[in-house]
C-alpha cells in the first residue's frame, strides 16, 4: 500500500513539475487557464453561498441585529465578487459592471462595491497591443502611424484605446481588443451559467439566468469591432439633425474585428461637473440634449445605444463655434426594438407621465409584467408607487423616496427577479440604459427635470402617430392622424413655454404678486 502511494505521489509530482515547466517555457499566465478561472469562480461562489446559508442561523429574522448582520454579509460578499471579477477580468468585469448598475435590483452594498469595476479594468502590455495590430493589419506600428502613445487613454473590460497620429497628420483613437478576451469569453459564460444555476438550486429566489442569457447574446456583438463601426455610422446618420451630437468618423482601412480606428475626440466625462464649470458648459443643456438623443433613439427609431456610462459620453465646447457638444463613444452594444414593443413602450411612458393608471396597467401587462405591473412601473421609473400614481412628471424626486426605493429593492428581490424573467429580452438592456442615464442625471442634479418629460412626450407622440399612419387604410384617416399629432405637439410646446415663463424671474415675480393679491 505504501509503495502504491509512493508511486502515485511521484507521478503527481512529475505531472505538476512538468506542467509548471511547460507553462514557464510557454510564458503562460495561470490566470488564463480555464481550470484556474473556473476554480476561482467556483470557490468564490461556494464561500458566498456558505456565508448566506450559515450567518443567520442564530439571529431572529427582522430584528435590528439581523438587519445589521445582513448588511455585513452583503458587503463582504460584494467584495468577494468584486475581487473575483478583477482576478478573472474580461467577461467577468463586463458582467460585474452591469450588476453595479442594477440599483433597482441589488442591495446598496453590491451596487456601490461593484461600481468601482469601471476603474479597475485590466491593461494589456504594449507587446500584446503590437502583436494584435501585427496579426490583424499585417504591419508594424511604425509603418502605420507617425506616433502611437504607449499609455492608453482608457482601458475597459474588453479593450483599451490609444492615441495615435496617422501618416497624413490626422490624430486618431485606436481601440485594440485585449488579446485573450476572444478565446476566454465563451468559456467564461459557460462557467457563469453553471454557477448561476447552482446558486439558484440552493436559493430558489435567486433568479439571475436572464443576466447570463443577455451576456451570451451580447458578448459576441461587443467583441466584433466591425459591428461597432457600423453601429456608429448608423446612429450618426440617424441623429444627424442634432448639431450638438458628434460621433467619431471610422477609418475602415485600419479597422478589423479586433481593432477599431476612429477620429480622436477630446472632452470631459458627462458626469464631471467641475469640467463643465471650468469650460462654461451649461449642465441643464447637457442633460436636456442627452434626453433628446435617447428619446429619439428609443421611441422614434428603436435603435438604442445601451452603454451610456460616463466614460462613453463626453462633453466639450466646439473650438470653432463655441457651442456645447456631446460626443458619443463605444457603439458595440445596441438594442433593436421591435415596432410593436416600441409602440407599447411609448404608450406606457405616456401613461406614466400623465398618471394614467389604467394605461400603466394595460401596457405593463402587454409587456409581460402581468400582476406585477405596479412593481414594473416602479422599476422602470425608479420612483415609488405613490409617485407613479400621482404622475411622475408632477412629483419631484426626494432623498427619502430614493432610500425607500433602495430598501424595497432588497425586500422585493424575488418578485423583481421573477419580473425580469417575464418581460421581453428587449426590456433588459433598456432597463440598464435607463439606470445609467438616471445615474448621470443624479450626478448632474437634473433628475426628473420637466424638459426630459417634454422631450419624451414629443417623441412618443411622433412615434405613435407614425405607427398609426403606417396602419391606416385611407388618405383621410392618415390626414386625421397627422392633424391630431400636430395638435398634440402644439399643446406640448405651449406647456413648455408656460413652464419656461413660470421658471423665469418674471414668472416668479407674477406668482408672488398673485399670492399677495389672494
Amino acid at each position: 500500500m505504501a509503495g502504491r502511494l509512493m508511486k502515485v505521489s511521484s507521478l503527481a509530482t512529475a505531472v505538476f513539475a512538468s506542467s509548471g515547466f511547460y507553462l514557464y517555457n510557454r510564458q503562460l499566465d495561470p490566470n488564463d487557464l480555464s481550470l484556474v478561472r473556473f476554480g476561482r469562480a467556483a470557490a468564490t461562489t461556494a464561500v458566498i453561498s456558505y456565508d448566506y446559508l450559515t450567518s443567520f442561523k442564530h439571529v431572529e429574522f427582522g430584528t435590528e441585529e439581523y438587519l445589521a448582520l445582513k448588511s455585513k454579509v452583503h458587503q463582504r460578499s460584494a467584495e468577494r465578487l468584486r475581487d473575483l471579477c478583477c482576478a478573472n477580468r474580461g467577461t467577468f468585469i463586463k458582467v460585474g459592471q452591469h450588476l453595479g448598475a442594477l440599483d433597482y435590483l441589488l442591495p446598496e452594498e453590491y451596487t456601490c462595491t461593484l461600481k468601482v469595476l469601471h476603474s479597475r479594468a485590466p491593461q494589456s502590455s504594449m507587446e500584446e497591443i503590437q502583436q494584435v495590430i501585427r496579426e490583424d493589419l499585417g504591419k508594424e506600428l511604425s509603418e502605420l502611424f507617425v506616433s502611437f502613445e504607449e499609455k492608453p487613454q482608457g482601458a475597459a473590460s474588453l479593450a483599451q484605446v490609444h492615441k495615435a497620429v496617422l501618416r497624413d497628420g490626422r490624430t486618431v483613437a485606436v481601440k485594440v481588443q485585449h488579446p485573450k478576451v476572444q478565446t476566454q469569453s465563451s468559456k467564461d459564460l459557460v462557467v457563469m451559467e453553471v454557477l448561476v444555476r447552482a446558486v439558484h438550486w440552493l436559493f430558489p429566489d435567486f433568479a439571475f439566468m436572464w443576466l447570463v442569457e443577455e451576456a451570451k447574446k451580447n458578448m459576441p456583438l461587443e467583441l466584433d469591432f466591425l459591428n461597432e463601426g457600423r453601429n456608429a455610422e448608423r446612429v450618426a446618420g440617424m441623429l444627424a439633425h442634432f448639431p450638438f451630437l458628434k460621433v467619431p468618423h471610422i477609418h475602415w482601412d485600419l479597422s478589423t474585428k479586433r481593432i477599431l480606428t476612429m477620429d480622436f475626440a477630446e472632452g470631459g466625462h458627462v458626469n464631471d461637473r467641475d469640467y463643465m464649470r471650468r469650460h462654461s458648459i451649461n449642465v441643464n443643456q447637457i442633460s436636456e440634449n442627452l434626453g433628446k438623443m435617447y428619446s429619439e433613439m428609443i421611441f422614434v427609431h428603436g435603435f438604442v445605444h445601451c452603454d451610456p456610462h460616463p466614460g462613453n459620453v463626453l462633453v466639450r465646447k466646439c473650438p470653432h463655434s463655441n457651442k456645447t457638444e456631446i460626443v458619443l463613444l463605444d457603439h458595440g452594444l445596441y438594442q433593436v426594438l421591435q415596432p410593436e414593443f416600441r409602440i407599447d413602450y411609448c404608450r406606457l411612458w405616456q401613461a406614466l407621465i400623465r398618471g394614467d393608471m389604467s394605461g400603466v396597467e394595460r401596457y405593463s401587462r402587454r409587456m409581460g409584467a402581468g400582476d406585477l405591473y405596479p412593481l414594473f412601473a416602479c422599476v422602470l421609473t425608479a420612483r415609488s408607487w405613490t409617485s407613479v400614481n400621482a404622475g411622475i412628471s408632477s412629483t419631484p424626486v426626494t432623498k427619502s423616496e430614493d432610500v425607500e426605493i433602495q430598501t424595497n429593492a432588497a425586500l422585493y428581490l424575488p418578485q423583481i427577479s421573477e419580473l425580469l424573467n417575464r418581460v421581453p429580452r428587449q426590456m433588459l438592456l433598456l432597463l440598464k440604459t435607463n439606470d445609467l442615464l438616471r445615474g448621470i442625471e443624479t450626478t448632474l442634479q437634473t433628475r426628473a427635470a420637466s424638459s426630459s418629460f417634454i422631450n419624451m412626450s414629443r417623441c412618443c407622440t411622433r412615434a405613435v402617430a407614425r405607427y398609426k399612419r403606417s396602419k391606416a387604410g385611407s388618405r383621410t384617416r392618415r390626414l386625421r392622424i397627422t392633424l391630431a399629432e400636430s395638435l398634440a405637439l402644439w399643446q406640448i410646446s405651449v406647456y413648455e413655454v408656460f413652464l419656461r415663463v413660470k421658471g423665469s424671474a418674471l414668472g416668479c415675480w407674477v406668482c408672488a404678486l398673485l399670492g399677495l393679491l389672494h
